[in-house]
C-alpha cells in the first residue's frame, strides 16, 4: 500500500534552497506537495530534534567492487597504481556469480542508505559469465543489482555499459570477458530490455555508458550518444581518469579524451563525464561551454592515486558537478562533498575554492554549493527532476539528528557548514525515496531487508570468494 499523504514537522528543513524553522515538507503520491504550512488533511508525521534535507546522490558507481574493499590496500613491486588496482578488480569480477552479484550490491545499496543516500547511478559493465557468454536471461545481472536497489528502498539508474576492447588496437584479454559486447546495436537492445522494468517501477531509469574511449571505439562513442539524445537518456563516459589513457587516446586519435567527444558532438547536458582530472585549457572551456555535467569521486579518486578534479576551473567555466562512490572504497556522499573541497585546498593552498563568486562572508555559500551537488548535481547527471524539494520534486529526503555528537548544537545558520564539513554517517536516522521509507530511526524500514540479514549473507559471500 502506498504511504498516505503525510507533513513531516522536522526542527529544521533544508527545501528549495533555504533553511527552514518551524516548517513542514508535505508529500502525497511521492511527490513534494508544499513547503511551509502542513497541508490539510494530511496525517503530521513529527520529526523531533531532526533536520531533513534532500536526499544524497551517488551518479557513479559499480556496486560489484564492494567485493574488493580492504583487498587492494598493498604496494606491489614496481608498479602500485590504477594499473595494478584493476587488475585485483579483475580478478574480484571473474569470480561473481549473480547470487554473488546481488548479496554484495544489496550490502553496498544498505550501506548507501544508511549514509543518506536515496538514488544511485549504477554504471554496469559485469553482464555476461566468466567465459564471456550470455545468460539464459542476458539482463539477469543487471536484474539482480535492481533488485537489489529496491528492495532496499533506493533509486537506482542502471546506467547499461559498453566495452568492445582493451585498448586501442587491443581486444579484450580473457579477464574482460565479462564485459564485453559484440556491437553497440547489442548494447541498445539490453537498454531496451532493461528499460521494460523502468516502466513497472518509477524508481527505476536506464542510460548508456560507453565505458571510455579506451574501452571503446569512436564510432561506438558516437553511435551511443546519439542514441542516448534520441531517447532522452543520460549518457555516462569515464574520461581523462588517467594521464595513460589520455596518451593512448592522442596515440589513436591525435586529440585529448574530451576533445574527441566534443568532435563526435557527444558533449552536453545529458552527458556525464566520469573524473575529467587530466585536462587541458582548453577541455575544461570544452566541458563547461557545452554544459556537460563532470562526476568527481574523490574517495575512489585518492584511493587510487588518480588525482584531483578540477573543479574550480570546471564551474568556472560553466560545468555541472555531481558526486558518485564509484569505487565503493568508501559510501559517504557527504565525505565525496567535503573531499572535492578539501582535496582542492590541498593543491591550490586556499580555502573555500568552490564558494560562488560574491557570496564572500555568507556563511551558508559553499556547504549550499556542496550540497547542491551532493544532490540536485546527481539528479541532474541521471536525467531525474529533483533534489532541492521544491513543490512538484519527488520526495527523496534524509532526516539528521540534530543530537549526533558531529552535528550537536548546530542552528539554522549554521546548519550546511556543519553538516557537509562535519556530520558522521551516525546522524542519518531517517530516508524516504519516493514518498517511502528505506531507513526509519536508523534501521531498515518495515518490509526492507533485516541489517543482520543483509550483513550475514554479504559475509558468507566474502567467504565463498575469498577464504573458501
Amino acid at each position: 500500500m502506498p504511504t498516505p499523504p503525510r507533513a513531516y514537522l522536522p526542527d529544521l528543513l533544508v527545501a528549495g534552497g533555504g533553511v527552514h524553522e518551524g516548517a513542514a515538507l508535505s508529500v502525497a503520491a511521492g511527490v513534494v506537495v508544499a513547503v511551509g504550512a502542513p497541508a490539510p488533511g494530511f496525517a503530521r508525521v513529527r520529526l523531533a530534534g531532526k533536520a531533513l534535507l534532500p536526499g544524497l546522490v551517488s551518479a557513479h558507481g559499480h556496486s560489484f567492487q564492494r567485493a574488493i574493499r580492504g583487498r587492494t590496500q598493498v604496494r606491489h613491486a614496481g608498479r602500485s597504481d590504477f594499473w595494478s588496482w584493476r587488475e585485483a578488480m579483475y580478478r574480484a569480477a571473474m569470480r561473481l556469480d549473480p547470487e554473488d552479484v546481488y548479496a554484495v550490491a544489496r550490502m553496498a545499496f544498505h550501506e548507501a542508505a544508511r549514509a543518506g543516500i536515496t538514488a544511485v547511478g549504477e554504471f554496469h559493465y559485469l553482464s555476461r559469465d566468466p567465459a564471456g557468454r550470455r545468460y539464459d536471461d542476458p539482463e539477469l545481472l543487471a536484474r539482480e543489482v535492481i533488485r537489489a536497489a529496491r528492495e532496499v528502498g533506493l533509486r537506482i539508474s542502471l546506467l547499461r555499459a559498453a566495452y568492445a576492447r582493451g585498448g586501442a588496437g587491443v581486444p579484450a584479454g580473457p579477464e574482460q570477458l565479462r564485459f564485453v559486447d559484440g556491437s553497440p546495436d547489442e548494447v541498445v537492445e539490453s537498454a531496451v530490455r532493461l528499460s521494460r522494468i523502468a516502466r513497472r517501477d518509477p524508481e527505476v531509469t536506464v542510460g548508456l555508458a560507453p565505458h571510455s574511449v579506451r574501452a571503446c571505439p569512436a564510432e561506438w562513442i558516437g553511435w551511443l550518444g546519439a542514441e542516448a539524445r534520441r531517447r532522452g537518456w543520460p549518457l555516462h563516459l569515464h574520461v581523462a581518469e588517467q594521464p595513460a589513457e589520455v596518451d593512448q587516446c592522442r596515440a589513436e586519435h591525435a586529440l585529448t579524451p574530451v576533445e574527441l567527444l566534443q568532435k563526435l558532438g557527444v558533449l552536453g547536458p545529458g552527458t556525464t563525464a566520469v573524473h575529467a582530472i587530466h585536462l587541458t585549457p582548453a577541455d575544461v572551456e570544452a566541458l563547461g561551454g557545452s554544459g556537460t555535467t563532470v562526476c568527481a569521486c574523490p574517495t575512489t579518486e585518492r584511493d587510487l592515486g588518480d588525482g584531483v578534479v578540477p573543479a574550480d576551473d570546471l564551474l568556472r567555466a560553466g560545468a555541472s558537478l555531481a558526486l558518485g562512490t564509484d569505487s565503493n572504497v568508501q559510501i559517504d556522499i557527504l565525505e565525496e562533498a567535503r573531499s572535492l573541497e578539501g582535496n582542492l585546498r590541498l593543491l591550490r593552498r586556499e580555502r573555500g575554492l568552490l564558494a560562488p563568486s560574491g557570496s564572500e562572508g555568507r556563511m551558508d555559500a559553499l556547504a549550499a554549493r556542496l550540497h547542491g551537488i551532493a544532490s540536485a548535481g546527481g539528479m541532474r547527471s541521471l536525467a531525474l527532476p529533483g533534489g532541492t524539494l521544491a513543490p512538484g520534486e519527488p520526495a527523496d529526503f534524509v532526516a539528521l539528528d540534530l543530537g549526533d555528537p558531529s552535528i550537536a548544537g548546530t542552528s539554522p545558520v549554521d546548519l550546511l557548514p556543519t553538516v557537509l564539513f562535519s556530520a558522521a554517517r551516525t546522524a542519518v536516522r531517517d530516508v524516504v525515496v519516493g514518498g517511502e521509507p528505506a531507513l526509519l530511526d536508523g534501521a531498515p524500514a518495515p518490509g526492507r531487508p533485516d541489517a543482520a540479514e543483509v550483513v550475514a549473507d554479504f559475509d558468507r559471500t566474502m567467504k565463498k570468494l575469498w577464504r573458501g
